[in-house]
């Protein structure tokens, strides 16, 4: 195990701890939410854990949380959320995030906005100032019908968008919902919840991968430790 890995099993690890018997527990995407998946699996394989059931939040965390050994339900069933735990592309100390990385971003922030309790479990490297900063971009899922005038709206934004393309394809990368994904390179980003707004708003544009407001702790694995980022409450 290289150390990035180990720095997100640690983080994975923290995390679980939060899951009781009976949770309803959200499923995140990617791979270090996969590492919880997987830890989950284990816990319910010894009967650490009892009766809890998975809803992922993509096809990808769906197909690993069969494989180890974790009931799936639905938010139909389970429309509240006990806890989730999820990766992150890049946060700051306010718990800001980009995520969309995997082109998961609209399902994971609907479990995220089911979620009694969210936990984001990353790795020291994925830590910034500033959302934006070391060339991070944003995932925007759009419609593909909208793709070119979402592009140029974005342009006016002040983002370098890219249509990010299928490995070994022609054309878009889909979402589990049939939808495009822009990265949008916007440089480092001062206000975040304001430009995700902005961008919301252009017709065609589904979500936005800035996650703001909805992390109530993060575990960040270090070479050392883990540390603990908490929610400030106002």
């Amino acid at each position: 195990m290289d150390a990035i890995t180990e720095q997100k099993q640690k983080a994975a690890l923290e995390a679980v701890k939060h899951v009781k018997d009976h949770f309803i527990v959200g499923l995140g995407s990617g791979s270090t939410a996969a590492l919880a998946i997987e830890a989950l699996g284990e816990q319910i394989k010894t009967q650490a854990l009892c009766n809890i059931k998975g809803i992922p939040s993509s096809y990808q965390a769906f197909q690993l949380a069969v494989d180890c050994g974790i009931p799936i339900t639905t938010l139909e069933e389970h429309p509240q959320i006990d806890v989730t735990i999820d990766g992150a592309d890049q946060l700051t100390a306010e718990l800001c995030l980009i995520k969309g990385g995997g082109a998961a971003l609209a399902r994971e922030k609907i479990v995220a906005a089911a979620s009694k309790q969210n936990i984001i479990i990353a790795d020291q490297n994925k830590k910034a100032t500033h959302l934006g900063a070391n060339n991070q971009f944003v995932p925007i899922e759009v419609i593909p019908f909208a793709l070119t005038p979402v592009k140029y709206k974005l342009i006016e934004l002040g983002a370098k968008p890219v249509v990010r393309e299928a490995k070994g394809k022609l054309g878009p990368i889909l979402t589990d919902n049939g939808n495009a994904v822009i990265d949008g390179y916007f440089g480092e980003i001062a206000t975040p919840a304001d430009l995700a707004v902005k961008i919301k708003m252009i017709p065609g544009v589904v979500e936005t991968g800035f996650f703001v407001g909805l992390t109530d702790i993060a575990y960040i694995g270090t070479d050392n430790n883990v540390e603990k980022i908490v929610k400030q409450r106002k």
